[in-house]
């Protein structure tokens, strides 16, 4: 499960990046963060109908445009590969709705007997920038009528992990390559976008050891990515 990012790249450079513009007052609305958590905002890029690409904002946690309410996303900032086609919240979005989210990285916690769960950091071999395939969907208060303004949400695809993992977690976002984001973004490219619902390449991604101060939202600086001893298990 991916449940904490990394995101101090402007979003200025994450457009250029990905080769989109970028919406208005983004840049200047725009907080670093290096443990971002869910509800927060995320960039995602999007294909347009004049074929030009657009970074827009989303928050984190998708809500379906049939939900009635917008409170409940703890169970939808992940959505698994083998069901996202079928299941009621992600088959419409999956169909016509996906996203480009590039991020710093991300933390996974590994479970240790007897002792308090450690967290690590993953990013990327290269150093670039890392792109997660999304999906997202727009909702609208049913309370407040036509005029209802539209909540832009996203949710993160996973999928089953590999050796990028290096054993932590059975789970893994998709990560696209730049060169796979057109045929992830195509919005009704369900067949492309089908065969990129699988693992990175073995030595795509990287990790270490961080600080346990990473599990509470409350810490956010950039010291969080230092390496760290995690204590000895005897």
């Amino acid at each position: 499960m991916c449940g904490r990012l990394v995101l101090h790249t402007p979003p200025a450079h994450l457009a250029r990046f990905l080769d989109a513009t970028l919406d208005l007052g983004l840049a200047a609305a725009a907080t670093p963060s290096w443990n971002l958590p869910p509800t927060h905002l995320l960039y995602g890029v999007t294909h347009e109908p004049d074929g030009n690409r657009r970074m827009s904002a989303y928050r984190w946690g998708l809500v379906p445009r049939w939900a009635k309410s917008s409170t409940s996303t703890a169970h939808t900032i992940n959505a698994r590969s083998e069901s996202v086609a079928e299941k009621p919240s992600y088959r419409g979005p999956f169909a016509s709705q996906p996203c480009a989210i590039p991020v710093n990285g991300f933390y996974e916690w590994e479970s240790r007997d007897g002792h308090a769960k450690q967290p690590y950091y993953f990013s990327r071999v290269d150093d670039e920038l890392m792109i997660l395939a999304g999906l997202y969907d727009r909702w609208y208060d049913p309370t407040l009528g036509p005029a209802a303004p539209a909540l832009i949400t996203c949710t993160i695809v996973t999928t089953e992990a590999n050796e990028n993992m290096g054993g932590l977690h059975d789970r893994i976002p998709v990560i696209l390559e730049p060169s796979e984001v057109a045929t992830w973004i195509a919005p009704h490219n369900v067949e492309g976008r089908t065969t990129l619902l699988r693992p990175a390449a073995r030595g795509t991604l990287r990790h270490h050891a961080v600080t346990p101060l990473v599990g509470s939202v409350r810490h956010d600086r950039p010291e969080l990515l230092d390496s760290y001893q995690p204590p000895t298990l005897f």
